[in-house]
C-alpha cells in the first residue's frame, strides 16, 4: 500500500530548500504527498534551532502527535534539520514515539532511515558530522512553478558569538559554479522566472576554490540564462561584501534591486562582542555605495536587541544607524540565549523587561521608516510577479498578490483579467502601507507566462539534480536480520 507523507518546515529559506529535497526523496521512494496532513502516514519535521522557542515548538508539536501514534503504531514521525543536529538522541529520550532523527548533513538518508525504523521496530538516529552530499543534488519536489531556491553553499566559516548555525551546518562548502548554473538553467527551461541563491554567507562563495570574485561572476552568469527574469540572493555578511558584487547587481538586468544586509547592532562595542568583524561606519558605507549604484534598491536587515551587556548607549547607537540607513524592512529579534554559543556564557545577560522595552522602541522606529519608504513608492508603476499564499485577505478584498522586483509585497485588483500565479502584471501603486503596497486602479499590462501555464496545469519544475554524482534512491532493500543489530544511530 502506498504511504503518504507531510513535511512541516520551520526556520529559514535554506530549510524550505531542504524540505523540497526531502519531498523529492520520499516521492522517489514511492511515497505520495498527503492531501490531508492530519492523516499522513509519515510526518517529517524540518526544524530550526536559531531561537530559544524552537525547542518548545518542536516538543509541543511532537506531544500533540503522541496520541495519534499510540492509536496508529504504523505511522512514522521523523525529525530533521538544525534542532535534530543539536539535540540528537535527546529527541528520542524526550519523545520516545519518534521513529527517525536525522541531521543537516544527511538529508539524503531519510527514506532509508524510515524503512530501517519500520523494519527494526525501533527509533533510528543518524547524525553525520560533515556533509555527505549537497542537498541541491538530491531529487526535488518544487513547491512553486514560478520561483525556485538554489543553494550555492552550505555552512559558514564565521564565528559570530550569538549564532549556533556554524556548529549545526558546519564549515562552508561551495558548489561548483557549473553545477549551480546548470540547476538555474534547468529551472529556467522549465518556465521558472525567478531564482533565489541561498547560502549562510553567499558573498563568501568561492572560498573553497580560491576565487574572491566568484559570487559576482555567478550573478553575471545568471544574466545570460534565457528566460530567467529575476535573480535574488540571501544573507551576505558585511565583512566580505565587495564592490564587484554591487557592480554585478547594478549591471546585470535580471538581478533584482534588493539587498538583505544584516546589521545585528549599531554599536561598535557590541559588534566586537558579537565578533562581527565590521563596524557601523563600514556598514553604512556599504549602504551608501549600494544606493549610489542602485538608487531604488530596497534594503532590509537583521537586528538583535538585548545582546549581553548591551547598554542604553549601545542601543541608541543601533537606533541611530537604523535612522541613517533607512531600511525598507528590518527583521528584529530579541536576543535568544542558545546553549553551545559563546554569547550564552557571557555575563550581564539582560532582564527580559529591559529587552522588551528596547525592542518595542526599535519596532516603532522601523515601522515609521518602512511606512515612509513605502509611501515614497506611491504613484510609481511597478512590475509584479504574481504569487500564491501571500495575501491573507485576498479572497475578501478580491485582490491578488505578488512581489515587485525590489521584493516589496504588492496587493492589486486584477479586475476581470484572468491573472494566474506565475504571470507578470504592471500596476500603479496607490497606497504604501508599512509592510505592503496596494494597487487598486486596475492593470496597466498583463503578461501570460510559461510559469503561469505550469501553475494552471498543476505542474512543477522537474528539478533535475545536477553535478557531484548521486546515490541510488527508491525503496531500500530489506535489512537482513543479522545486520539489524549493527544498524542505528551514532
Amino acid at each position: 500500500m502506498t504511504r503518504s507523507y507531510t513535511i512541516r518546515t520551520y526556520g529559514c529559506q535554506m530549510n524550505v530548500h531542504d524540505s523540497e529535497r526531502m519531498a523529492g526523496l520520499l516521492e522517489s521512494a514511492g511515497y505520495v504527498r498527503a492531501e490531508d496532513t492530519d492523516t499522513a502516514d509519515v510526518v517529517v519535521f524540518n526544524t530550526c534551532a536559531v531561537r530559544e522557542n524552537a525547542d518548545n515548538k518542536l516538543y509541543g508539536n511532537l506531544g500533540h502527535l503522541a496520541p495519534r501514534k499510540a492509536a496508529s503504531p504504523d505511522m512514522q514521525i521523523a525529525v530533521g534539520g538544525c534542532l535534530a543536529q543539536k539535540d540528537r538522541d535527546t529527541i528520542v529520550a524526550k519523545a520516545p514515539w519518534v521513529d527517525v532523527v536525522f541531521g543537516t548533513h544527511n538529508v539524503g538518508a531519510l527514506p532509508t532511515l524510515l524503512e530501517r525504523a519500520r523494519h527494526n521496530e525501533r527509533a533510528e538516529v543518524e547524525i553525520r558530522e560533515s556533509l555527505e552530499v549537497f542537498p541541491s543534488t538530491l531529487p526535488a519536489r518544487r513547491e512553486s512553478a514560478y520561483s525556485g531556491w538554489v543553494s550555492i553553499s552550505v555552512g559558514c566559516n564565521n564565528t559570530c558569538t550569538f549564532c549556533i548555525v556554524p556548529s549545526l551546518r558546519g564549515k562552508e562548502r561551495d558548489r561548483r559554479p557549473g553545477d549551480v548554473l546548470a540547476e538555474v538553467s534547468a529551472l529556467a527551461a522549465d518556465g521558472v522566472l525567478e531564482v533565489t541563491l541561498l547560502g549562510q554567507n553567499v558573498n563568501a562563495y568561492g572560498v573553497e576554490f580560491g576565487d574572491r570574485e566568484a559570487f559576482s561572476k555567478l550573478l553575471r552568469a545568471c544574466g545570460d540564462i534565457d528566460g530567467l527574469e529575476r535573480v535574488r540572493f540571501t544573507s551576505p555578511h558585511p565583512r566580505e561584501f565587495s564592490s564587484d558584487v554591487i557592480a554585478a547587481m547594478a549591471e546585470t538586468p535580471n538581478v533584482c534591486p534588493q539587498l538583505h544586509m544584516p546589521l545585528q547592532s549599531g554599536s561598535d562595542r557590541v559588534l566586537r562582542e558579537m565578533r562581527r568583524s565590521y563596524r557601523s561606519s563600514r556598514f553604512l558605507s556599504i549602504i551608501d555605495e549600494v544606493r549610489a549604484s542602485i538608487p531604488d534598491a530596497a534594503i532590509s536587515t537583521d537586528i538583535i536587541v538585548g545582546f549581553p551587556g548591551e547598554t542604553e548607549e549601545d542601543f541608541q547607537a543601533t537606533l541611530d544607524v537604523v535612522e541613517r540607513a533607512r531600511f525598507a524592512q528590518a527583521f528584529t529579534f530579541q536576543y535568544s540565549q542558545r546553549p553551545g554559543t559563546p554569547a550564552a556564557t557571557l555575563p550581564d545577560q539582560l532582564p527580559k523587561k529591559v529587552v522588551q522595552e528596547r525592542y518595542m522602541r526599535l519596532v516603532e522606529l522601523q515601522e515609521r521608516i518602512s511606512w515612509e519608504q513605502n509611501r515614497a513608492v506611491e504613484g510609481r508603476e511597478v512590475e509584479v510577479l504574481v504569487s500564491t499564499g501571500e495575501g491573507r485577505k485576498d479572497a475578501e478584498t478580491r485582490r491578488m498578490s505578488g512581489r515587485a522586483r525590489d521584493g516589496r509585497l504588492v496587493h492589486f485588483a486584477p479586475g476581470d483579467a484572468q491573472v494566474r500565479p506565475g504571470d507578470v502584471v504592471t500596476v500603479t501603486i496607490g497606497y504604501g502601507a508599512p509592510h505592503h503596497l496596494v494597487a487598486d486602479d486596475g492593470l496597466l499590462s498583463h503578461r501570460r507566462t510559461p510559469a503561469g501555464d505550469a501553475f494552471e496545469a498543476g505542474t512543477r519544475p522537474g528539478g533535475a539534480p545536477t553535478g557531484l554524482g548521486l546515490p541510488g534512491f527508491g525503496a531500500p532493500a530489506p535489512v537482513p536480520a543479522a545486520a539489524a543489530a549493527g544498524c542505528g544511530g551514532n
